[in-house]
């Protein structure tokens, strides 16, 4: 069978994974190195956190983390006084994906 014949299927995933074994192997590598209190679902948190930290408009962090609906999304951008004097300043219009928390 051709590579990429099921292409979009469940048998042919790009990253065939079991989600119970990504779970399982996270767990255990939390263990392993004695980490405490992290969950799988804390690292698309953090993910999130660091698209908005690098400008991406949540257009495109919407289509990234899967979310369809902004309301959670728009709880990540912290607007910080400094980036909107830095905005001002340098003379460019106010996108709000420049804005986000450093």
């Amino acid at each position: 069978m051709a590579q990429g014949k099921h292409l979009g299927t469940l048998e042919g995933r790009i990253v065939p994974y079991n989600s119970r074994s990504v779970g399982t192997a996270f767990r255990r590598a939390c263990v392993e190195v004695s980490v405490k209190d992290l969950h799988f679902r804390d690292l698309r948190h953090e993910g999130t956190s660091r698209l908005f930290k690098a400008g991406v408009a949540i257009e495109q962090v919407s289509l990234v983390t899967g979310r369809k609906d902004w309301t959670m999304l728009r709880r990540y951008p912290q607007l910080r006084p400094e980036a909107l004097h830095r905005l001002a300043a340098s003379g460019a219009p106010f996108p709000s994906d420049n804005l986000a928390a450093e």
